[in-house]
């Protein structure tokens, strides 16, 4: 059942509303859990779906390219834009071809991005484009030099018009496919960590830190980019 209500008409949830959900706690959680976003805008009426890494503080979501890339130079210049992101929780089987599902957790954020120009909010999101894949390891690495920076473009997208969507459960059979000899339920999918592979070139005695050897799926969705409120 939808809980909440969405911003903007806009941002409302269509096509199976009662799975919408418009609450800042689901919406942040899945932000915070996925690791790949996709960044939707559209140039000389060709659209462009471009995936990327992302990073929530507070009530902007963060994504960063090259100053030189049209995503980047388009989104900057004030062009409509539109993140996504999915988590895919398992696959619903059902007694029939039609009701195969899957169960998943996804986010719809509208707006127009801006240049995140500040020293200040400029590092927290850097500091947040690397803690969101591994907490801890900011401290651990050699910080940005400058010719580094001034290659890089960081931009804010508001929360404001967000919604989620989100599927659990069994399969939702039709009443008389019930009596078929057909097994139905749901396949669970995470995400697993394996063993880290250490680079070509690393130098003897190095081991991986305990941020990396302790990284799991759950302390991911535990987990909250550092820096603004």
């Amino acid at each position: 059942m939808a809980s909440a209500a969405a911003a903007s008409e806009r941002s409302r949830v269509r096509r199976a509303p009662a799975r919408a959900d418009y609450e800042r706690d689901t919406i942040d959680a899945i932000l915070d859990e996925a690791l790949v976003a996709h960044l939707g805008f559209t140039v000389d009426r060709q659209p462009y779906v471009i995936p990327t890494l992302h990073a929530r503080v507070g009530d902007q979501v963060y994504v960063h390219g090259a100053s030189s890339s049209r995503m980047v130079t388009m989104l900057g210049a004030g062009i409509a834009a539109c993140l996504t992101v999915t988590l895919v929780d398992g696959l619903v089987l059902a007694r029939s071809a039609f009701h195969h599902s899957m169960n998943y957790r996804s986010v719809v954020v509208l707006g127009h991005a801006r240049y995140v120009e500040g020293p200040e909010e400029r590092e927290v999101a850097l500091e947040a484009f690397t803690e969101r894949l591994i907490p801890g390891r900011w401290a651990e690495v050699r910080p940005p030099r400058r010719q580094e920076l001034k290659g890089t473009r960081v931009l804010a997208l508001s929360l404001t018009e967000a919604s989620a969507k989100v599927r659990t459960g069994d399969p939702v059979d039709d009443e008389e496919d019930h009596a078929l000899d057909v097994w139905a339920g749901v396949l669970p999918l995470t995400v697993v960590p394996g063993a880290p592979i250490p680079d070509a070139r690393l130098r003897d005695g190095l081991e991986p830190s305990a941020t990396v050897t302790g990284w799991t799926v759950e302390r991911g969705r535990r987990r909250r980019a550092p820096g603004l409120p």
